[in-house]
């Protein structure tokens, strides 16, 4: 089975139109991001890039797209729209799409409280084995031809925007370990998909402000050729093969900032990784 996986899509709405009221002062500092360093112009075509990879999705014969996390800019009810329908007609199907939680996309307490990610991509977090789920959904298990694919939240509301560092948890740890236990995960290739970063593209832990902070303990759960984590939040494009004390990492970088766009096409075969290539998109 081909797996497509793409992060850090950022659709961006119109922020130029935005009062400061209505961005709420949590997005403040975000239109330093957006229009001093340049985020807003590396983005401006962010739609286009997500529907040209759902097409090469198809042209390449993937059997299933997974997302890890920041869909949004920062959490937008536009955004979220925008990314819904960016991501179709594959985002429509749980068989075909997975979707979770980006520290964007949990940017305000507002963007939890009115679940504005759950009323588009909700259908997408919806477990094949449910009995394992602790947070919410998470985690939650999707079982496809000879892979299972794990979502997992790392992504949470911060105490102070620019605090963007992610823990998975105590208990969706446990229900990944109930998971990797049952019966109905023998014989596949398991795919833990989580938002942060377990390793840098240098193969090092990230920052503590801008890491996943419980990267080792998720690490002694998937050891081994069998197992992958595929992640975001860094905007570089990387893999660390597996070794025998951790699983493979995927690291998808942002794929539609312009002038690095692009995705993995990951190949499971007989209950492991078989293979990997980087894409542009259309190329």
């Amino acid at each position: 089975m081909r797996f497509l996986h793409c992060s850090d899509v950022h659709i961006t709405g119109d922020y130029k139109r935005k009062g400061l009221f209505e961005l709420g002062w949590r997005r403040l500092p975000a239109l330093g991001e957006l229009f001093i360093k340049g985020r807003y112009r590396n983005f401006e075509r962010a739609p286009e890039t997500v529907r040209q990879i759902m097409r090469d999705a198809e042209r390449h014969r993937a059997g299933h797209v997974i997302v890890s996390g920041d869909v949004t800019a920062y959490a937008l009810e536009e955004e979220f729209d925008g990314a819904r329908a960016a991501f179709e007609p594959w985002a429509s199907d749980k068989q075909r799409c997975t979707v979770i939680h980006g520290n964007h996309d949990t940017y305000t307490p507002g963007t939890m409280r009115d679940r504005r990610f759950e009323r588009r991509f909700g259908h997408l977090l919806e477990s094949d084995l449910p009995e394992v789920s602790r947070e919410g959904p998470y985690p939650f298990v999707r079982l496809l031809d000879g892979a299972a694919v794990i979502g997992l939240r790392s992504a949470r509301v911060p105490f102070v925007p620019g605090a963007s560092f992610g823990v998975i948890g105590k208990r969706q740890l446990e229900g990944l370990d109930l998971a990797l236990a049952d019966k109905r995960l023998d014989g596949r290739a398991v795919l833990v998909v989580v938002h942060h970063a377990p390793l840098t593209k240098a193969g090092r832990p990230d920052k503590p402000n801008h890491g996943l902070v419980d990267a080792k303990a998720l690490f002694q759960r998937l050891p081994g050729s069998r197992f992958a984590v595929l992640h975001g939040h860094i905007h570089h494009r990387y893999h660390h093969p597996a070794t025998g004390d951790r699983p493979h990492i995927f690291g998808a970088g942002s794929s539609t900032q312009a002038g690095r766009e692009g995705y993995w096409l990951i190949d499971v075969r007989d209950g492991k990784i078989a293979g990997s290539e980087m894409h542009t998109p259309g190329a």
